[in-house]
């Protein structure tokens, strides 16, 4: 599923949108354009009198939303919580707070989205160079994860990417080189990730790893290198070993690529909405179509 599939299916779905926090200039505009797409209809929770302040400044539609008001953050993203929970919207998006305290909403043993699952961020990529749109993961929420969490962090991707239609998607586990060495704990983690795999652990799916970018993305590269294997130069999720890998990735292909992205946290019940200051307009409207594509866990 392409991007432009994306936006179709958001549209169909008639999605509310519970905006945490909501006084931030650059996640007003982003939902007013939302909505202006048919995208989503969002709910605003926050400090009433500065999300006002922000929509009049704006020169936007006055009174159009509903804003639930709450000055306390903590409180705010609870609030706002709650209305996913109670079936009053349907995903979240982050505003004008933290994203740890949000987080800390999210998984709320007693009024929370807890699904045992762990949180992880998934980038959504379609660009110029590669034959289809591809998830680069985790590249925005877990720091450094250890071998389980990397499970978790596949367990997810593979949930979205069969959620846009791939049924068997094919999961390449990044890495600098194609071998395993003891001093490079990734290539490691790679090994034993690909073993679960083969062993029905994880499922619907076919991982591979490690693998390096290059061949990951090119089977010349591959034939070259003499790597065989079936996710080479075809890849639909690649797994970066740490955030640091990722983000730099994610920022280099914006940056420097004329690529599509969207990015969202999952594992909750619903998928929560990041959005950056530098994103273009575009990339904004993608990453609320992409949450509301992907719908509920």
């Amino acid at each position: 599923m392409r991007f432009d599939d994306i936006v179709v299916k958001a549209k169909e779905s008639k999605k509310v949108l519970s905006v945490a926090c909501a006084d931030d200039d650059t996640v007003i505009k982003a939902c007013y354009d939302a909505y202006r797409e048919n995208l989503c209809t969002p709910i605003f929770v926050g400090d009433k009198k500065k999300i006002e302040e922000i929509i009049e400044k704006n020169g936007l539609e006055e009174g159009l939303f509903e804003i639930v008001d709450e000055k306390d953050r903590a409180i705010a993203c609870e609030k706002a919580v709650k209305l996913v929970r109670d079936e009053k919207a349907d995903f979240l998006m982050k505003g004008f707070v933290d994203t740890s305290v949000l987080g800390k909403a999210v998984l709320n043993k007693e009024w929370g989205l807890r699904t045992g699952n762990l949180l992880s961020h998934v980038s959504l990529f379609e660009i110029d160079r590669y034959h289809k749109p591809f998830i680069l993961t985790d590249s925005g929420f877990i720091i450094k994860p250890d071998l389980d969490m990397k499970v978790n962090i596949v367990n997810n991707a593979v949930t979205v990417m069969r959620k846009l239609g791939v049924t068997n998607p094919k999961v390449s586990i990044l890495a600098a080189i194609e071998k395993v060495n003891p001093d490079m704990v990734e290539t490691v983690d790679a090994q034993n990730l690909k073993k679960m795999n083969t062993e029905g652990k994880i499922k619907d799916c076919i991982v591979d790893g490690p693998l390096s970018f290059d061949v990951t993305v090119s089977k010349e590269s591959a034939k070259h290198k003499k790597v065989e294997s079936d996710v080479a130069g075809d890849a639909d999720i690649m797994v970066v070993p740490d955030i640091a890998c990722g983000n730099i990735m994610a920022k280099t292909m914006i940056y420097w690529t004329n690529c599509k992205f969207a990015g969202v946290i999952v594992g909750a019940k619903a998928p929560v909405v990041l959005i950056s200051r530098s994103d273009n307009e575009k990339n904004k409207m993608m990453s609320i179509a992409f949450a509301a594509s992907i719908g509920k866990f």
